[in-house]
């Protein structure tokens, strides 16, 4: 998004309990880009907060915003809400009532991490395609079913809202906007210096479970979800499952559906995955070792599913997560 005018002014909005690297994170990115360009062009870095005073962190530390909300400057090019324990654990109603408004000034808006339920409780991200950590996602969608919530991508830009994942997801957001303003070299030679890649593979998935806590609760859906987790190497079928379950093949697929959202056959493979992390991310056992352990069947199936449930091979799944 070029535009005639020059500086560019960056606003991060701070509150009690913030998440410090969602902050810190972002707003280095740009002090770095501004060291390659003419002064002219500088990002303009401003912090407000809704309290005078100092503002304290999720960590305990502390810092101090340059401005009240009120004294916030209206010509704002990108306008960032942070996340941390107080933006999702904690009413704002002061921020509610200012950031509608200085959305609407701003050439651009957006939410690092769980930043976006600030934005969510402002009525700002209705019918906006948008993203966060990926084990918030879940409580996004029920809470505001009128955004289009996206679980995989490390950040998600949709007209004038930016939204992004987990924590250093603001890095690479912010990078974003830096390669949209002023072009992708200058966005790569910042990212050299964080040390970070310009895109991550993968996306989010990688890094949270594909499926919930399996339930114990002795239920016939729950009792099928336990078997498939702890005897992992078996084959499964729909007509398998449904006796585990003690019901017809018909009903078990419908109501194993309704109860998991998902398919029983979605279940078996997204547990398969779930194990074969584990195991990648635990020990060095040979690939086609880890297959039949997980029941995949070979490991050509298993870096098949891998690849297009995770986007990441197994070998590259465990170079980046293995301890080894």
């Amino acid at each position: 998004m070029q535009g005639t005018k020059t500086h560019k002014t960056v606003v991060m909005v701070l509150f009690n309990d913030v998440l410090l690297l969602d902050v810190t994170g972002p707003m280095d990115v740009f002090s770095i880009t501004n060291r390659m360009l003419p002064p002219e062009k500088h990002y303009r870095l401003l912090t407000v907060s809704e309290h005078p005073g100092w503002v304290r962190g999720s960590s305990g530390l502390k810092v101090q915003a340059d401005l009240p909300l009120h004294g916030c400057p209206s010509d704002i090019d990108l306008l960032l809400v942070p996340g941390g324990p107080g933006a999702y654990g904690t009413r704002h109603p002061q921020l509610n009532e200012w950031l509608p408004d200085a959305a609407r000034r701003a050439r651009r808006f957006g939410a690092i991490c769980t930043g976006i339920f600030l934005l969510a409780d402002a009525g700002l991200i209705d019918g906006y395609r948008c993203t966060t950590h990926w084990n918030y996602v879940e409580r996004l969608k029920r809470g505001y079913p009128a955004a289009r919530v996206e679980t995989e991508q490390i950040y998600v830009i949709d007209r004038n809202l930016i939204t992004s994942g987990g924590i250093t997801a603001g890095i690479d957001m912010a990078l974003a906007v830096v390669a949209e303003d002023h072009g992708k070299d200058i966005a790569l030679e910042v990212a050299k210096v964080l040390l970070v890649a310009m895109k991550r593979q993968g996306g989010q998935t990688p890094y949270g479970p594909l499926l919930a806590a399996v339930p114990r609760d002795g239920s016939a859906i729950a009792r099928v979800q336990a078997y498939v987790v702890d005897h992992i190497d078996q084959a499964y079928s729909i007509s398998r499952m449904a006796e585990i379950a003690a019901m017809s093949p018909r009903n078990f697929a419908r109501a194993f559906q309704r109860e998991v959202n998902m398919t029983p056959m979605q279940y078996v493979q997204n547990a398969r995955i779930d194990h074969a992390r584990k195991l990648l991310e635990a020990c060095d056992v040979p690939l086609k070792v880890l297959a039949s352990r997980c029941g995949f069947g070979s490991a050509r199936h298993m870096r098949k599913v891998f690849n297009e449930r995770i986007g990441l091979s197994p070998n590259q799944y465990r170079q980046q997560f293995g301890g080894g």
